[in-house]
């Protein structure tokens, strides 16, 4: 990168960390370091669920998963706005009245003890690896395109957010991830603007959008039909988006604590519930612009040399092992494909519709089947990288294309992006480790001054876990998916123990504990041995939990009677 890029990326890294300090100053207590004192306004909230959801994951790996796959991950959110008003109706106002620090409070007071203990344990298993996964995401990125080392630049990614996440705790987290949030979509706004501008003469938002439906990346509806009928190892269709996206987002946001803390800390239950629907309203959109971005790059490489990978680090490393020479081959090959690419597109151009998609047709099948043969020689080769690409899209056409500052803008981008939903998961573990834990099992009445140090404390301890797991975390693929698949390994089964306390009063606390133990083993191993798509673990999870807490209690009840 050139000086003006590190000036950028350093000023604008200096100028958030500051601003997290400088708002978190006034935190003294743990009700302002978990719940911000509970006076945040509707788009404070709102910010910041839009923050702590939307990690540098999503903003590094969308595009590449709409480079290579289309649009129809947008279908992921369709259950989203649904999930927003059964988290008003119900959860939000049981939360706010209970006054409780951590979703997991309310368990004890329906069932008992170990069931929050149960809960709360999946939750910070669950938090904790995709928080590594969250700082593992951008650096692993960021180090082969700016070849940092991995290790320095995960404590890099995760040390500095620690920093003002200790000092300021959820106030500070609310007032950066709005500032983020600016700076975010002020960044990702100009390069899309600037990604149309540098399409050939002819070529505007409506060719590009009408190339990308040619080619099969506008796909922002799919069924999920085939010819024998419904496909369950479909990963994103609007059947699967629209239920099985529902139970996501439901256990998501009315169980996942990293959300459960924002929108507890609104000043009323009303400011909550605004904040819920604004955001259940803008997160579509939003999805969709990013994804979009993917399309437009893909677009700008029909008419551009592309990279032969857009791992650049696993050419290099391919080039010293015994695939040197079928590296080199490829790479003609790949030129080849480049140089005759612009000679035909010229030929056509002016052609009818029909002509003109065919031949982009199939200058993408020659470039797609190249890219498929290096990441089947690393993935091969055994080298320490990723042999899917799909992450290092947009950043690689960031560094390639952007003109000065903007490179340095949308590095600062990722680095935020990272931050917003690291510091809300670092504060939301601190509390649920220091309220259903520490406070159950160590110290039931420690001093505020002490409860203060301890939730700082765990919040460091946190960090350093997040850090030392992302140490390891390696060949992920689709980061984006990642993340979203472990969360479904125990999502469902936490919003089934929730449905069942919300809405199945009879049930009691042995009956659902022993049903979220078999609700997990099942989760797991419908996701170890069959191929349903990973969203539809979530509402496995979910009806299998409330399916065997009724079946134990009916069990248990008939025993009692018996004895």
């Amino acid at each position: 990168m050139s000086v003006v890029d590190w000036s950028v990326l350093v000023l604008t890294i200096v100028l958030v960390v500051l601003y997290g300090v400088y708002k978190g100053r006034t935190t003294k207590d743990i009700d302002g370091y978990f719940r911000s004192s509970k006076q945040l306004r509707w788009y404070m909230v709102m910010l910041s669920v839009i923050g702590t959801q939307a990690s540098a994951v999503t903003f590094l790996s969308g595009p590449g998963q709409a480079y290579a796959d289309g649009m129809r991950f947008v279908q992921y959110y369709f259950g989203l706005p649904l999930a927003m008003l059964v988290l008003c109706i119900t959860f939000v106002p049981i939360f706010h009245k209970l006054n409780v620090y951590t979703a997991y409070e309310f368990l004890e007071k329906r069932f008992d003890k170990k069931t929050r203990s149960f809960t709360a344990f999946l939750f910070l298993l669950s938090r904790g690896l995709s928080t590594g996964i969250s700082i593992y995401a951008p650096a692993i990125i960021l180090s082969s395109v700016l070849g940092w080392n991995i290790y320095i630049t995960n404590v890099l990614m995760g040390g500095i957010v620690i920093l003002y996440s200790i000092s300021g705790g959820a106030r500070a987290v609310a007032y950066t991830q709005q500032l983020q949030l600016v700076i975010i979509f002020s960044g990702l706004f100009l390069a899309a603007y600037l990604l149309i501008d540098m399409m050939p003469q002819g070529i505007g938002l409506g060719e590009a959008i009408s190339i990308g439906q040619d080619l099969g990346k506008m796909n922002v509806i799919t069924t999920g039909m085939t010819e024998q009928g419904f496909d369950w190892s479909d990963r994103f269709n609007i059947i699967s988006g629209v239920i099985g996206g529902f139970f996501l987002a439901l256990s998501y946001f009315g169980t996942d604590q990293s959300q459960v803390g924002r929108y507890l800390s609104g000043s009323s239950i009303k400011e909550s519930r605004i904040a819920l629907i604004m955001n259940g309203i803008v997160k579509i959109p939003m999805q969709f612009f990013i994804l979009f971005i993917g399309v437009l790059v893909f677009v700008f490489y029909m008419f551009n040399p592309s990279p032969l990978f857009f791992n650049q680090l696993a050419i290099d490393k391919l080039k010293t092992t015994a695939y040197h020479d079928q590296v080199v081959a490829l790479e003609q090959e790949h030129k080849v494909i480049s140089l005759g690419k612009q000679a035909l597109l010229n030929e056509i151009k002016g052609e009818e519709q029909a002509v003109y998609s065919a031949a982009l047709h199939g200058i993408q099948q020659k470039e797609s089947a190249i890219r498929l043969r290096v990441k089947k020689m690393v993935k091969e080769s055994g080298i320490l990288v990723e042999n899917a690409d799909t992450n290092y899209v947009f950043i690689r056409f960031v560094m390639d294309h952007m003109p000065k500052g903007l490179i340095g803008l949308l590095i600062a981008v990722i680095f935020l992006a990272a931050w917003g939903s690291i510091s809300a998961a670092l504060n939301s573990l601190s509390a649920s480790t220091l309220i259903d834990f520490h406070k159950q099992y160590i110290n039931a009445n420690p001093s505020e001054a002490e409860a203060f140090k301890l939730s700082r404390m765990y919040t460091l301890f946190w960090g350093i876990f997040c850090i030392i797991f992302a140490q390891f975390a390696t060949n992920l693929g689709s980061l984006i998916e990642a993340v979203n698949i472990l969360g479904s390994w125990f999502y469902g089964v936490m919003l089934g123990i929730f449905l069942v306390a919300f809405y199945l009063k009879k049930v009691q606390g042995n009956a659902v504990f022993y049903a979220a133990i078999l609700g997990e083993i099942v989760v797991i191993s419908m996701y170890a041995f069959t191929n349903i798509g990973w969203l539809w673990l979530n509402a496995i999870g979910a009806i299998a939990v409330v399916g065997f807490a009724v079946a134990a209690e009916l069990a248990l009840g008939k025993k009692q009677i018996a004895q």
